[in-house]
């Protein structure tokens, strides 16, 4: 075998460990999916739009599908998005978009983790604060690929407004939302502690949107830290003093409710 053609089948085998991977740690724990429904039906309701704003393997999508709600799926990683074809592909209430999202349209470099495709970036400032930390050891980027950018903006024109918009994608959450002019009721955004200041900037913007109510999550756990919604300067403040050993969680902030 020509060292090419082994490096090329080495490099298919490891993509489809690392898809495999995923797919047992997000699949592989049905008392988990009552959890999310019973979760995230507080935002969505049957007959809503989500975005899935870095989709992954998709089980979000299977938790929003259960819920009876259509489903924009976008994740850029050419491995996942067929995956995300072949489980959700035949089904009309799920969009894919095979993009990344950004604050403009146009074109990035996105790096593959290829043994752990869930922190995947188009972001060399995450890959730089990863490199090293506690927690992320271990983690390797073997490779980019560059791949079309378009914005929340051209998606909500695309499909129509959405009730809930979640956003995980490894860095750039700061740079999806400034691409965003028109509010959801609720959004969610990841948020990692070795790199708080994207974190404090998503919320930033998302105050300028009119977002008032903030709470979190940590890690997968999908119960909330605070018993009632704060503010922006609050959760912010929270934020900012998490310890390194966090690691990472969601922020989800909501609109004012209407009178």
């Amino acid at each position: 075998m020509a060292p090419d053609q082994h490096r090329s089948w080495h490099e298919l085998w490891r993509t489809t460990r690392g898809v495999a991977r995923s797919l047992r740690i997000y699949y592989g724990n049905s008392a988990r999916r009552a959890v999310m429904d019973r979760f995230y039906a507080h935002f969505v309701q049957p007959g809503d739009m989500v975005f899935d704003i870095g989709a992954h393997v998709g089980d979000r999508i299977a938790a929003f599908r259960r819920l009876r709600a259509r489903v924009v799926a976008v994740e850029p990683q050419p491995a996942l998005v067929q995956t995300l074809k072949l489980l959700y592909g035949r089904d009309p209430a799920v969009a894919i978009e095979p993009v990344a999202v950004g604050r403009e349209a146009g074109i990035a470099a996105f790096s593959i983790n290829i043994d752990n495709p869930t922190v995947s970036t188009a972001s060399e400032a995450f890959r730089t604060a990863a490199d090293g930390a506690p927690g992320w050891e271990g983690q390797v980027w073997t490779s980019t690929i560059d791949v079309p950018v378009i914005t929340l903006d051209t998606l909500l024109l695309r499909h129509g407004p959405a009730a809930f918009i979640k956003i995980d994608v490894e860095g750039s959450e700061a740079d999806a939302l400034a691409g965003l002019s028109y509010p959801s009721p609720t959004l969610s955004f990841e948020f990692t502690t070795i790199q708080p200041c994207v974190a404090v900037a998503c919320i930033e913007r998302s105050t300028e949107l009119g977002y008032t109510h903030y709470n979190a999550v940590l890690g997968e756990s999908l119960t909330f830290v605070h018993e009632d919604w704060t503010d922006a300067e609050a959760i912010a403040a929270w934020v900012r003093a998490l310890p390194q050993n966090v690691n990472s969680g969601d922020i989800y902030a909501r609109l004012p409710a209407r009178s």
